[in-house]
């Protein structure tokens, strides 16, 4: 066959190549249909792609598994967990992928197999960037959030690391290919046959695997199986098989959404087990009929509290509200796939976020026995601010379902200064403190900060910190600089608040809504020199700080996290418990007997009596997550 293509041509144009030169050309050419005749005989492109998938694959592995996805290790790659990754299950989801080139002919094929490889190359990409400030991976519910990408292309390609060039080389080679012999595979027939065989094989094979591991009893290399970390599910089903496996589950979700008696049940015990009766403390009540303000910060970490660069507090204005605060030290981040919302969720419910997705996008009309919705009932008025578009994580209906009865985003503001994502937080705090001195009260205002958002490139007018250069320029630099800039703009409008007299009044409630420069850049932090101890704490530790005016400062040991935090504020405000511990998932830090955070990775800070109650309280995140995607308090009777 090869031979007769060679002869075809040869006969086609021997006419052409009179002189030595022209030989020469024509030689070439015969070389050129030679080695493009064996490469489509051969199917060097489906094997060429197929190699590159499973190699893309495994590099993908070795870096989810290291140093927040920024570097590969081969041994995280092949033994991350307690076993190595099945790369013939790798391979037969791909070849079931791939086989789909068969029912195209010509030179279709070979572009259906260059797009297959390129789509792969994007979700990979896509994953790093999304798992580098998230810990987890792009599910078809963020298809559905497709709203926050406003704003945030630069905080997108921040993302990226060099590393991810290897996700696209091999595709420079063969568009290369394509372009430049433009005869490639424009003898290649359709083969409905082959596809056939060849993706019942592989499925047929995949499913044999997946029986065979299932016998095993071993439930950490069962394929279809949601493990206790979204890694080993990937690990063990490979990235192709990780997303048909995650879509799956997102349309069976759709359906399975009625509550049964044995989930009510389980839900029911698990937050009767898991609450606290102690007799009462100093605390209790101890800020009841007090208006409150809480400031949701954009990646404030705690590390940066008290703390100082070349002699310069990083947040001055913080450091003098501890005085006059009770200030948690040991206060932990639990955000997950809805990041800032997740934020908003937990402090206002204590529930935490549902495992895929955002609750916010996915549920945003659910029933919550809310804090905003408690202190409604007792004469509250209740607003959220946001600087940002109602549409930003979907959190002004969310909000507005959670129990807010007003809310206002930019569209209430003048826009005209913004920095980054929107509506700096000069202008924003600015804007707020008349609308905030003139309210009825007692009020619940709760507040989100916009411009400390990575990638903390802050103008160059608005840095007050006399930073090297080469720290001024590093993300650590920068994010110094936006903290520090957001500290100034909270003093400022904290003063506006004192001056109105409303402070006089007030509980002002700080916190993180998740950690910053180490979520998303603690690979450059660790490069920066010359080099200080204190900023490599990668603790996912935020601030929590509740401040009143004239109030003896104290700073509280106890380990806790976003989840607690509406139950330590009810406390405060002396809400009775009877109220809201039985739709609790967190605890009062302030009349507790435990000190305990569950991370959203189920990471355990603190220590547990005994390894049930470790289980159980790990087990308290899927409670949670079936609380919310069976809507369970609105089955329960709350409104």
């Amino acid at each position: 066959m090869i031979l007769a293509r060679i002869e075809d041509e040869l006969v086609k144009t021997s006419s052409k190549y009179s002189n030595p030169l022209s030989s020469i050309r024509y030689l070439v050419m015969c070389l050129k249909t030679l080695i493009i005749s064996c490469l489509e005989v051969k199917g060097f492109v489906l094997a060429f792609t197929t190699a590159a998938m499973l190699h893309k694959s495994i590099l993908f592995i070795g870096l989810i598994n290291n140093d927040n996805a920024t570097k590969y290790d081969h041994i995280k790659a092949f033994y991350s967990f307690s076993s190595a990754p099945p790369l013939d299950v790798y391979i037969a989801f791909i070849l079931v992928v791939l086989s789909f080139s068969y029912l195209f002919k010509g030179k279709a094929r070979f572009w259906c197999l260059v797009a297959c490889n390129s789509l792969f190359s994007l979700l990979l990409i896509t994953n790093l960037m999304y798992y580098r400030g998230y810990s987890s991976f792009v599910s078809p519910y963020l298809l559905s959030q497709t709203t926050n990408l406003d704003n945030l292309f630069s905080s997108i390609i921040s993302m990226l690391r060099p590393v991810d060039f290897f996700f696209v080389v091999d595709l420079l080679f063969l568009a290369g290919l394509g372009l430049v012999y433009k005869a490639f595979y424009s003898r290649v027939q359709r083969s409905v046959y082959t596809f056939l065989i060849l993706s019942v094989l592989s499925v047929s094979y995949i499913y044999y695997q997946h029986v065979q591991m299932d016998l095993s009893g071993n439930e950490d290399t069962m394929l279809f199986r949601v493990a206790w970390s979204p890694n080993q599910t990937m690990s063990n089903l490979s990235p192709l098989g990780y997303h048909m496996f995650d879509t799956y589950n997102y349309f069976k979700d759709l359906k399975d959404s009625q509550l049964t008696p044995e989930e009510q049940n389980e839900i029911k015990n698990w937050l009767a087990q898991n609450q606290e009766k102690l007799p009462p403390n100093d605390y209790k009540g101890m800020f009841k009929g007090q208006n409150l303000v809480m400031i949701q910060v954009e990646s404030l970490e705690n590390f940066v509290i008290n703390q100082q660069i070349n002699g310069q507090e990083i947040t001055p204005n913080l450091n003098k509200l501890l005085a006059n605060s009770l200030y948690f030290s040991n206060f932990y981040e639990q955000v997950y796939n809805g990041s800032s919302s997740d934020a908003d969720l937990m402090a206002n419910t204590s529930v935490y976020p549902i495992r895929t997705g955002s609750a916010f996008f996915r549920f945003p009309n659910n029933t919550y026995n809310s804090l905003p919705k408690i202190l409604n009932e007792d004469g509250y008025n209740t607003l959220a601010i946001h600087p940002d578009k109602g549409s930003y994580w979907n959190w002004m209906p969310a909000l507005t379902a959670i129990g807010f009865e007003k809310t206002m985003d930019d569209s209430r503001f003048n826009t005209e200064e913004k920095i980054g994502l929107g509506l700096s937080d000069g202008s924003y705090f600015k804007q707020i403190a008349p609308i905030i001195s003139e309210q009825k009260q007692p009020f619940y205002d709760f507040m989100v900060t916009l411009t400390s958002h990575n990638p903390f490139d802050l103008p160059e007018q608005y840095r007050s910190l006399n930073l090297s250069e080469d720290l001024n320029n590093s993300k650590l630099g920068g994010y110094f600089q936006s903290i520090r800039y957001t500290d100034e703009q909270i003093g400022l409008f904290l003063e506006k608040l004192d001056q109105s007299g409303v402070l006089d009044n007030t509980v002002v409630v700080i916190y993180g809504d998740h950690t910053g420069v180490h979520k998303y850049y603690n690979d450059e932090v660790k490069k920066v020199e010359p080099q200080e101890s204190w900023w490599l704490d990668d603790s996912k530790k935020i601030p929590l700080i509740i401040y009143h005016k004239g109030m003896n400062g104290k700073e509280i040991f106890t380990i806790g996290g976003q989840v607690d935090t509406m139950p330590t504020i009810a406390y405060l405000l002396g809400i009775e418990e009877d109220r809201y511990i039985s739709t609790a998932f967190g605890r009062n830090l302030l009349n507790t007997n435990k000190s305990f955070a569950v991370l959203a990775t189920r990471q355990y800070m603190g220590e547990s009596e005994n390894s049930v109650e470790y289980e159980n309280r790990l087990k308290g995140i899927d409670i949670s997550d079936l609380v919310i995607r069976k809507n369970y308090y609105k089955e329960a009777g709350y409104k």
